[in-house]
């Protein structure tokens, strides 16, 4: 069957990465770890890079190799096929959503024992502790963390005559037609109010999640059944969104790209809902700091969604598991925290870190962190159950319906709701 034969030839692929990591010329004794991470922008990349360098220079006895393995939707199949063929990598950079996936495979280490040892425990930001959690265990450390708001151009809302940020989402609606102009006089519209996310992968779904938590849904109940049928935050926010577009406000992505940020650095978009990792690029890129951030309006409650990824140390050898530890110690530690937070926006997942005068002296410099770490009070959780990635594709597949106007947000809930009862029974 061709599904075989791609994950054949995928166990294949990874052999070759992984057999090919040491070299003949490095010295004995070298434990050699695997860091598979999807990374991005590139310059976040470059970060990682400088830090991972850091440990490998300051332990003799360690190497890590850290390889880009693809956004997270290319990475599953990847890791499933890694974890079958008996090849996984010794660390694994992904959203906590997995835990549950990895764990019903017996394919990742549960951490209670050394992180319980650890002195660098204590350090992490206690909002982050259900990330790490499944079925009363640990299984991640965070590798740091962020929430998501709305960037805005500055320059744009002056010129729109828009004097006071939107707080509501009516408010919000308004705002994106008023921003949506055509500033040439030529008949066509050249600059739009919001650039949304098309495509039903987990970032679309990401994005639009602090919506439906504003509009009072909940995405599963605490036995993690999930209901989208009679979930009116999840009607109302797929009715926002689907209200934009038809308003001619919104602009959306290219396909599974709703994370690129082109078009609001270039100006051709006035807003665009996303997070503190671009908060770097950005700001290298728009002149004389041209932008600002707003929390997510609310409807009937405030919210974000709280979002990083984890850092998994997935089932190997004792020797390269303790290994792997300590190069997850070195992720939670106030040096890697603080240099990864200065370097891309994230915000730090250790206290001692977000405390530093080091990190304090950028916030001032940077106003709109506050706004990230403000509103991080607000934060809810994507929830950790084992088909978790089966009900985000079904959600990504009711918002991209709504968005290209093939369905009502009723309808296309409706069927997801049918497609995951399937699933599931």
């Amino acid at each position: 069957m061709p599904y075989k034969k791609l994950l054949a030839s995928l166990i294949v692929c990874i052999l070759l990465i992984t057999g090919c990591q040491s070299s003949p010329t490095e010295k004995k004794n070298v434990t050699h770890l695997t860091l598979w991470q999807g990374v991005n922008p590139p310059s976040n990349r470059d970060v990682l890079q400088k830090l991972v360098d850091k440990f490998n220079q300051n332990h003799s006895d360690i190497k890590v190799d850290s390889i880009y393995v693809g956004q997270p939707d290319q990475q599953m199949p990847k890791i499933l096929a890694a974890v079958v063929g008996n090849a996984p990598p010794d660390l694994l950079w992904f959203s906590p959503t997995i835990a549950g996936q990895l764990v019903d495979l017996d394919a990742v280490v549960p951490l209670d024992e050394m992180l319980n040892k650890s002195a660098v425990k204590d350090e992490i930001d206690p909002t982050l502790l259900d990330s790490i959690k499944y079925q009363g265990k640990i299984w991640s450390v965070p590798f740091a963390t962020n929430n998501v708001g709305i960037f805005y151009r500055t320059s744009l809302f002056k010129a729109a005559g828009i004097e006071e940020l939107p707080s509501n989402w009516e408010e919000f609606r308004q705002v994106a037609k008023k921003l949506t102009r055509d500033t040439n006089g030529d008949n066509k519209i050249d600059q739009h109010g919001i650039f949304l996310p098309l495509g039903k992968g987990e970032f679309s779904v990401f994005i639009w999640l602090p919506f439906m938590w504003s509009g009072g849904g909940e995405l599963a109940d605490s036995a993690a059944k999930v209901n989208l049928v009679d979930n009116k935050g999840a009607i109302s926010a797929l009715q926002l969104w689907q209200d934009l577009v038809k308003d001619g406000s919104a602009v959306l992505s290219a396909p599974e790209r709703g994370f690129e940020t082109d078009a609001f650095v270039s100006g051709k978009v006035a807003m665009q809902v996303t997070g503190p990792w671009t908060l770097t690029y950005i700001n290298n890129d728009i002149k004389n700091g041209d932008f600002g951030v707003f929390p997510i309006p609310a409807n009937e409650r405030q919210a974000t969604g709280i979002g990083g990824e984890n850092l998994f140390l997935l089932k190997t050898t004792p020797e390269r598991e303790k290994a792997a530890f300590e190069f997850a110690e070195f992720v939670l530690s106030e040096e890697f925290q603080t240099e990864w937070a200065l370097g891309t926006g994230y915000l730090p997942a250790n206290l001692k870190s977000r405390q530093s005068e080091k990190y304090q002296a950028y916030v001032e410099e940077q106003p709109t962190a506050k706004v990230f770490l403000k509103q991080a009070q607000y934060g809810r959780s994507r929830p950790v159950f084992t088909g978790y990635t089966r009900v985000s594709e079904s959600i990504g597949r009711a918002i991209e319906a709504v968005l290209l106007d093939k369905s009502s947000p009723e309808e296309a809930l409706k069927e997801s709701q049918e497609r995951l009862d399937l699933i599931f029974k």
